[in-house]
């Protein structure tokens, strides 16, 4: 059973949310946390809270289950480019250079290794 957390419009570029998120694809939640919490850049924090966040989408998700017995690992996590607020700083000879501030959406999924086999 797989659960989902969504970070939108978070205020880092989404090229620096990328080096942190490659950091984590496909790790044990465990293993996650403790990457992202060594790792020495801002958009740690932030994954860091989405992931706690996933975790405990999934313990609601699954009444009674640990998710350390189930094996829980980040299955996809995605960066996609967010809204760009555009604004201007002043230029030599009366111009304007536009600075685009840009903002992302991260879309974080865990899921469990541990896959309760059906017999028949």
């Amino acid at each position: 059973m797989e659960a989902l957390a969504k970070l939108n419009n978070c205020p880092t570029s989404p090229r620096k949310m990328r080096l942190v998120v490659d950091l984590i694809r496909g790790e044990r939640v465990e293993k996650a946390l403790s990457i992202l919490k060594f790792t020495n850049k801002e958009a740690a924090i932030r994954v860091e809270k989405l992931l706690l966040s996933a975790i405990k989408n999934w313990e609601s998700k699954n009444e009674g289950s640990r998710p350390e017995e189930n094996q829980l690992y980040v299955k996809t996590i995605m960066v996609g480019g967010g809204r760009q607020l555009k604004r201007l700083r002043p230029a030599p000879q009366g111009r304007g250079y536009r600075i685009r501030k840009r903002s992302n959406h991260v879309t974080l999924v865990v899921d469990s290794k541990n896959v309760e086999t059906q017999t028949n």
